[in-house]
């Protein structure tokens, strides 16, 4: 006898297991056949567990309608599910005739209400097989689950062994399942529909015929997708042996499944119609939130988490379902485990669909309350014992202090991915020692500032040093990219004392299960090869670093950089990205500052407006003021309109390409991004994060690029290696380094033991608020001060800072991460907490050299072109333990500026024809020694001065033939080449010309 390999034997041992855990076989046959047909709903079932369980209101719609009740019972049912949806009517009942009839009873967060108990143990789960639901055709589905006698999960089942897959289960959903039927009505019966084989499963919750959208819901093996083996079962077994349980599925049907609806706008941000998505839990969501609920349960509060989930990963909605349980959480001892549930985000989108689905779920206002004007609020809101706050980034502080203050509160602080979309607006806030620090207009500087405003993710990790590890407050964290800080400080340590995330949906997996596209899929790199020639003929000495930054800047911001990298990045917009997702793709341009951002934009609207292109508009996003050659510029001043309107106006058909400096690079959701051009230096974390921009999925996109003027391949690739499956730690911070800090620090003797003490005694007097202390406090750390000025030379001091600094960080770190008590080193870091801020600061030596090099040489080279190919070898790529670096640098050595020159150009500069040579200052005196036209340009406005000044700059090119015929000849034969050069000096000549 062979083995039955048929998919009807896999569909009986489906149906044995789901009868097992508490379904009843439910065969329907004749009447009930046919009401199921008409009404789709088993009507048999759903009068016996009214009777069961509601008899009095049975009773009083028997007298109301009297012989015919069953049927307007059905029918009022019918009607009530056709206008509210099966989800409402499940959880909130129907009214009919002035009665209120519950149509399924959840399981009761608490034993204290013995009634309650009794009314979930009456619900009534029913598996039904080769169920016909249609009187128009004579089609039947494989498996139909339903509660109380309504749909809830539809089934088709495939069988690998007989040479089918989930494949043809979607087919079959899409092409033979009619939507308009009864049954299959969206968020009207059936609320989910899977389609499953023997290795994989996929779900819907909308049948739309061709256009359905099935996602797959898989645990993912490996790092990857799909699903384990499993000894003796099915790799899909966990479907119906875990997820489709009785107390599982109700479970997901009163405290998961929601009704999202987003607002679909016109060109002109007006709302022409809606979008309704019925929210069902993919396997990662539904399993992170279990999971975490149950350890909360298991360990009380005190305890951090950490979840590392993956771009496009839908974090919103696990937030939303996270929050919500913490909320109703209670103890064996039917208490309530946490007094409020505090979200920490900076994103509306998570304000409003956090209140909107826990709206739905609770059916009343006022269990979230959003915190939108001031701290006081946000005090208010703690002492209540609010269930749900959602608050910002900048009051993470103040929450600390408000939940330390309560000594009997317990609370749950949910953590969003700590990163602003507004590119570091709200960590700025957060912070008055960096409140004062104004962004240069350099890229260094920049860059420089960058370090130093630490992100959310930081400052949350600080201000919780700050506090300490307190046992009634527990932290739940999500994010995709887990620093190392935050790795040892939220993470779920192993045996072997390394932290590790408490739960991950990997990028990896993300991308294979089509969730997020692969952005390093495609991906060019440029190369900018240039020459410098120096333009004065003094040769001084400068520090060689910064002196390599101002070229290096003098360089990237010179007009003819910008402008060829314009026309590269404009071209292949039009060329490729533009017939994209339909026509609708759009770019982003990152720029390595505020002041490129701003270059860039006067390039791309100068490049358009020559070449006559109408069919494609910039709009450009950066924060506060940029000063530029004497103007000064806005984000808001230039695109026209609000900071506020740009996403949904970059989202409309109007704008195609958004030129951004930090703004916009984390955070920023737009699933029609599909190229972006890269002009900026982009290392680990931030790299991850501003290429992951483009990974968000729509219809029509299928893929993404990226053009990188500014990194290596090999680089891009280092820095997602440690993300893309679960990120680990070679190894911990070692607390110890401490005590060789405090060894460093002492030598120096620059305080002495009892001014320590004493300023510990004031710190922990509890009189820090009284004025006169403040006297007292200055007394003991001058003597300090005044040590370092006198006795150190200038070195010594640039060393006691450095280590000063290190400790300070090492320190509160260290604190963070786990228990570690030494009231020596405690004492001292109060001490040079305060001594810090009296040392005396060194002024910047700023040095801008644009004025005493030239380009002389420029182009532009393809260098790489394909795929970034991620976790193909065995080696690990694990991030390193926390390491503090030093807080100042030591005095850097100087060399003549010939030199600095002579260096750049043999690590940037190739082998150089004369066609790459801008020779400016040959046709350069030509044009300015032209008295006529010097005139004109007096005159004249610079657009009509442009005219005589393209005539004239064709006679100099003819004149000039004789002297460099290869140079002069490409000017004449390659208009593109003829109208870069012409261009690039047009500014310098009609401004000298204007100001002499």
């Amino acid at each position: 006898m062979s083995i039955d390999h048929t998919e009807r034997g896999f569909e009986e041992n489906i149906e044995h297991d789901l009868i097992q855990s508490g379904y009843i076989q439910r065969t329907l046959t004749d009447g009930s056949l046919e009401e199921l047909k008409k009404y789709a709903i088993d009507t048999e079932v759903f009068f016996q567990f009214l009777e069961a369980t509601q008899s009095k209101q049975l009773e009083r719609l028997k007298k109301a309608y009297k012989e015919g009740y069953r049927e307007k019972i059905i029918k009022r049912l019918s009607k009530e599910l056709h206008n509210r949806g099966m989800i409402d009517c499940l959880r909130h009942g129907i009214k009919d005739y002035g009665v209120r009839l519950m149509l399924a009873f959840n399981k009761p967060v608490s034993t204290m209400n013995r009634t309650l108990w009794e009314q979930y143990e009456q619900n009534i789960f029913t598996v039904s097989r080769q169920v016909y639901y249609s009187h128009s055709n004579n089609n039947s589905i494989d498996i139909l689950l339903s509660l109380n006698g309504l749909p809830l999960v539809v089934m088709e089942l495939k069988n690998h062994l007989t040479g089918q897959t989930v494949d043809d289960a979607k087919k079959q959903f899409m092409n033979d399942r009619d939507p308009r039927e009864p049954l299959f009505q969206f968020k009207k019966r059936a609320l989910v529909y899977f389609a499953v084989d023997t290795d994989d499963v996929y779900m819907t919750t909308r049948l739309n015929k061709g256009k359905t959208f099935f996602l797959p819901f898989n645990q993912g093996v490996n790092g990857g997708s799909g699903n384990p083996i499993v000894y003796n079962d099915y790799k899909t077994s966990y479907l119906w042996k875990e997820v489709l349980q009785p107390d599982s599925l109700l479970d997901i049907v009163f405290r998961f499944m929601y009704l999202e609806s987003e607002d679909i706008k016109d060109s002109n941000g007006d709302v022409i119609d809606k979008k309704e998505t019925l929210m069902f839990p993919r396997y990662h969501q539904l399993d992170a939130v279990r999971q975490i609920e149950y350890d909360v349960k298991q360990e009380g509060p005190g305890k951090s988490y950490l979840a590392q989930h993956s771009a496009g990963s839908g974090k919103t909605n696990s937030i939303s379902w996270l929050s919500h349980r913490l909320a109703k959480l209670h103890d064996e001892h039917n208490e309530a485990m946490f007094d409020s549930v505090i979200v920490v985000t900076d994103r509306r989108v998570l304000d409003k669909q956090l209140q909107d689905a826990i709206y739905q779920l609770e059916h009343k206002a006022g269990f979230v309350e959003k915190i939108e004007k001031n701290s006081e609020q946000l005090a208010e809101a703690v002492k209540n014992k609010a269930k749900i706050i959602v608050t910002t980034l900048q009051k993470f502080p103040f929450i600390l202090d408000q939940v330390s203050e309560i000594a009997n509160g317990k609370y749950a602080i949910v953590i969003d991915e700590a990163h602003s979309s507004q590119g570091g607006k709200s960590a700025r806030a957060m912070t008055s020692l960096l409140s004062n620090k104004t962004l240069e207009d350099a890229m260094e500087e920049e860059q420089l500032t960058e370090e130093e405003l630490q992100d959310g993710e930081d400052r949350i990790l600080e201000e919780i040093s700050k506090s300490g590890h307190q046992s009634n407050i527990s932290f739940f964290a999500f994010t995709a990219t887990p620093k190392q800080k935050t790795l040892e400080k939220f993470g779920t340590y192993d045996q072997e004392g390394i932290p590790k995330p408490f739960h991950q949906y990997t990028m990896r997996q993300a991308i294979e299960e089509g969730f997020i596209l692969d952005v390093l899929k495609n991906y060019t790199t440029y190369k900018t090869f240039f020459k410098l020639a120096k333009q004065i003929d003094d040769d001084p000495e400068v520090g060689s670093s910064k002196a390599s930054k101002s070229i290096a800047r003098f360089v990237s911001l010179h007009p003819h950089n910008i402008a060829q990298k314009t026309e590269i990045m404009v071209e292949h917009f039009r060329q490729v990205t533009q017939h994209k997702i339909g026509g609708r793709a759009k770019a982003m341009v990152v720029t390595g500052s505020r002041l490129h951002a701003v270059r860039y934009k006067h390039a791309f609207d100068k490049y358009i407006k020559e070449k006559g292109y109408t069919d494609l508009q910039s709009v450009v996003a950066f924060s506060g003021t940029v000063e530029d050659r004497g103007v000064d510029y806005t984000e808001a001043g230039i695109n026209g309109f609000s900071e506020g309107e740009l996403p949904d106006k970059f989202n409309s058909d109007d704008y195609q390409v958004l030129l951004v400096a930090e703004k916009y690079q984390t955070g920023f959701d737009e699933p029609l991004l599909h190229t972006m051009y890269v002009d900026k230096k982009l290392d680990g974390i931030k790299a991850v994060q501003t290429l992951s921009r483009l990974n968000r999925t729509c219809k029509g996109k299928n893929d993404t690029f990226v053009l990188d003027f500014a990194n290596e391949a090999e680089d891009i690739q280092k820095a997602f290696e440690p993300y893309y499956e679960a990120t680990q730690l070679e190894d911990t911070t070692d607390p110890n380094i401490l005590y060789d800090i405090q060894t460093e620090l002492d030598a120096f003797q620059v305080y002495v033991e009892s001014e320590i003490e004493e300023v510990v005694n004031i710190e922990y007097s509890g009189k820090q608020r009284n004025a006169k202390v403040q006297e007292k406090l200055n007394s003991y750390l001058d003597k300090a001060v005044s040590r370092f000025k006198d006795d150190l030379n200038e070195e010594q001091q640039d060393d006691f800072k450095a280590a000063c600094s290190k400790y300070i960080r090492t320190y509160s770190f260290v604190l963070q991460i786990g228990p570690f008590a030494d009231l020596e080193l405690h004492k001292l870091y109060v001490f040079l907490n305060y001594l810090f801020k009296k040392l005396p600061k060194k002024a910047s030596d700023g040095i801008d050299l644009a004025d005493d090099v030239a380009l002389a040489y420029y182009r532009n080279e393809k260098v790489f072109e394909g795929s970034i190919a991620l976790g193909t070898d065995d080696e690990d790529h694990k991030l390193s333990p926390t390491e503090f670096g030093a807080g100042s640098s030591q005095e850097e050595e100087t060399e003549r500026l010939s030199s600095i020159i002579e260096r750049l150009n043999e690590r940037f500069g190739t082998e150089f024809t004369e066609t790459d040579k801008l020779s400016y200052e040959q046709i350069k005196e030509d044009i300015i020694s032209n008295d006529d036209l010097t005139q004109k340009a007096r005159v004249n406005t610079k657009d009509n001065f442009k005219f005589s000044y393209e005539e004239a700059f064709l006679d100099v090119v003819i004149d000039r033939m004789s002297q460099n015929e290869k140079f002069f000849m490409k000017m004449l034969e390659d208009q593109d080449f003829k109208k870069t050069v012409m261009n690039v000096m047009f500014d310098e000549v009609y401004q000298e010309m204007t100001t002499r």
